[in-house]
């Protein structure tokens, strides 16, 4: 019998290649997103489309009745980590309720297993690194501290209800399909339209605070995988690259691949932690993975495709909830929206 799975997210850059790789697998996928940064032609069309959101609990509630899902895989929620300060209630409706609205749904209806996309934000600022799932999270952005309430949540519904999880947490994930118009989050699809539109490349600080990127092909697959694989089970796995890089090295990383160079521009420094990246020895011991794609590669990868695609205009957010400490280069525009 086919398996059948909801994908929340699906028209956005991670969860539209989740579902590929699924229908690819002979699942049965309906894929919901709200289209809030999302794009319906991201969406494959042998999938299930509907438009709407999680923060609606009566919605789900008809689409899992319909449906009789036995695996959700929730990777829909509002990405910027930095803005979530700025935007708090915003962030916690969409990534937090939104999410236990899903789990709830989920108990209801006998889901086999949840597979979350959480966020290396919920570590904080390291106390060591490379960060590993034993570290105690200690998010300090409200992103974070999103994220790892509903992983707290997950362990709770599987006490009480046997609900079957998979927690994720992916950093710095990059490749084809991603907003590149965005400009409060995905540095590297930001550099990259600039770049297409002559503009200098925008740094926070001195570029170099160190991240490590993880390419699409390296992230997605095993998030598809991991339902069918039982030791996966109620577990916590970073996953992604190993590899850190500087934001200044990655600038001059884009330029290469594109081969232009049109400058960069340093902006105030912003509050946020300024160096990060995990140990993946847990996914390699318990499930065998490896990051493959090698950042110079998946840059130029990228690159091929946004050169196809062309340059997205930024889309303001409108709905600053708290302008105070909002950086310099969000402020101009983000006036003029409200008024």
């Amino acid at each position: 019998m086919q398996s059948s799975a909801l994908v929340t997210g699906a028209a956005g850059f991670m969860g539209s290649h989740l579902v590929d790789h699924l229908l690819k697998g002979g699942m049965s996928v309906v894929g919901l997103d709200d289209l809030s940064g999302g794009f319906v032609e991201n969406v494959n069309p042998k999938s299930t489309f509907i438009e709407g959101s999680i923060t609606d609990p009566h919605l789900l509630d008809t689409v899992f009745k319909q449906y009789a899902f036995d695996y959700i895989f929730h990777l829909g929620a509002y990405a910027a980590e930095n803005l979530s300060h700025f935007i708090r209630r915003y962030n916690y409706e969409n990534n937090l309720i939104g999410s236990i609205n899903l789990i709830n749904a989920s108990v209801t209806h006998n889901v086999k297993c949840f597979v979350f996309t959480s966020s290396i934000a919920v570590y904080g600022e390291p106390k060591e690194l490379p960060l590993t799932e034993d570290m105690t999270p200690e998010p300090e952005d409200c992103y974070g501290v999103a994220k790892y309430a509903v992983e707290l949540d997950l362990r709770a519904a599987h006490k009480m209800f046997d609900l079957n999880y998979i927690i994720f947490r992916p950093h710095n994930v990059y490749g084809e399909r991603q907003n590149i118009g965005d400009k409060y989050r995905n540095v590297i699809g930001i550099f990259i339209n600039c770049v297409l539109q002559g503009l200098p490349l925008p740094i926070f600080g001195d570029g170099a605070q160190t991240r490590a990127f993880s390419h699409i092909d390296d992230v997605v697959p095993m998030l598809a995988e991991s339902v069918h694989r039982p030791e996966a089970y109620n577990q916590v796995f970073n996953i992604g690259s190993n590899r850190e890089y500087s934001v200044n090295h990655l600038a001059r990383m884009v330029f290469q691949a594109m081969d232009t160079n049109t400058g960069i521009t340093y902006l105030a420094e912003r509050k946020e932690v300024k160096h990060a990246y995990c140990s993946h020895e847990k996914l390699t011991r318990v499930l065998d993975v490896k990051a493959k794609v090698d950042l110079q590669t998946g840059i130029e990868r990228m690159v091929k495709w946004a050169r196809r695609h062309g340059a997205r205009q930024t889309k303001e957010f409108a709905a600053i909830e708290i302008k105070r400490n909002l950086p310099e280069s969000w402020q101009p525009l983000v006036s003029s929206a409200n008024e």
